[in-house]
């Protein structure tokens, strides 16, 4: 990963957004997940989008990471957290409630100490925690 200081202020290069983001612990752990989720589980960075915005009940919001399937659906939304913030009920709520929107079949939720992943069954509304991400194609 790649690191700057301006005036103080450090700085971490988001391979996805192709820039200089504020380094905050929220974002490190976001760019902790991306260079994973690219390097270690073969995801298509083509397939990765950070902070998009999505409307829900008319407000806006915004998933850390969303991943795309080759048809542009998504397959896999993540939250991701503060090292010391922790997990709980109210980060999967979170996620779940993009969900609402977006229909993925997996969720992901970290802190950068933490991890859960879950599989959903979108159509019999049933989920499994699975132990950790998959490979991009066996998710598909």
């Amino acid at each position: 990963m790649r690191y700057k200081k301006v005036d103080g202020q450090h700085y971490i290069f988001d391979i996805i957004r192709k820039k200089f983001v504020v380094s905050t612990p929220e974002e490190v752990v976001r760019q902790h997940l991306i260079h994973f989720l690219i390097e270690d589980r073969e995801f298509p960075k083509a397939l990765i989008n950070v902070e998009k915005v999505i409307i829900f009940n008319k407000m806006k919001r915004r998933p850390d990471v969303m991943v795309y399937d080759a048809q542009v659906q998504p397959l896999f939304i993540a939250e991701c957290k503060a090292p010391y913030i922790s997990i709980s009920q109210e980060t999967f709520e979170q996620v779940a409630t993009y969900n609402l929107v977006l229909q993925a079949p997996y969720l992901f939720v970290t802190n950068g100490l933490q991890h859960f992943c879950c599989k959903l069954d979108l159509k019999n509304r049933q989920f499994e925690y699975i132990g950790d991400i998959p490979i991009y194609s066996k998710l598909l």
